[in-house]
């Protein structure tokens, strides 16, 4: 390989649980991506809860080995599993990281008995929906005035589903 192909080739990831020493680049990334970041220790509060589980995307290849691409944090209870939150790193964005994160934390609830699989986006976000929609994600339902952003206009959480049997 040359130095040229190696400061050109594709950034790879594998797809790892999300643990403890996630958290800050988790809480960062999060930072990044929403209005009302969630903090290291409000994701480990969730995270430590035995109905929670999550995954990251970790970077393993390239200088930065281990650099965080993304993470995906969800709950799975009495038959049904919610996506609490997913991020990816603005450098990642389609480049697949968001498909293979949400394909996990599927097979995952699948794993803990889901049958159903719950989420909430802002009706503005439009490559979220473009990726819930690619899964079979369907509308079940809408939150008026649900997000705040920046300056202040308030958008609606659209609720999807996904049958996962």
């Amino acid at each position: 390989m040359s130095l040229t192909d190696y400061f050109t080739r594709r950034t790879e990831f594998d797809i790892f649980p999300l643990e403890e020493g996630d958290l800050a680049a988790a809480a960062e990334l999060h930072r990044q991506r929403f209005a009302s970041p969630w903090s290291d220790g409000e994701i480990h509060a969730l995270l430590s809860q035995d109905t929670v589980f999550g995954f990251v995307a970790r970077q393993t290849n390239g200088a930065f080995r281990s650099a965080l691409g993304g993470f995906v944090l969800s709950r799975a209870v009495a038959g049904e599993a919610e996506i609490l939150t997913i991020g990816v790193d603005p450098r990642f964005t389609r480049s697949g990281l968001g498909w293979r994160l949400m394909q996990a934390a599927m097979r995952e609830a699948l794993v803990k008995g889901s049958e159903a699989l719950f989420l909430e986006v802002d009706e503005t976000n439009q490559a979220a929906l473009g990726l819930y929609q690619k899964l079979g994600f369907l509308k079940v339902g809408e939150r008026r005035a649900y997000y705040q952003g920046a300056a202040g206009a308030r958008t609606a959480a659209l609720v999807m589903r996904l049958d996962l049997r």
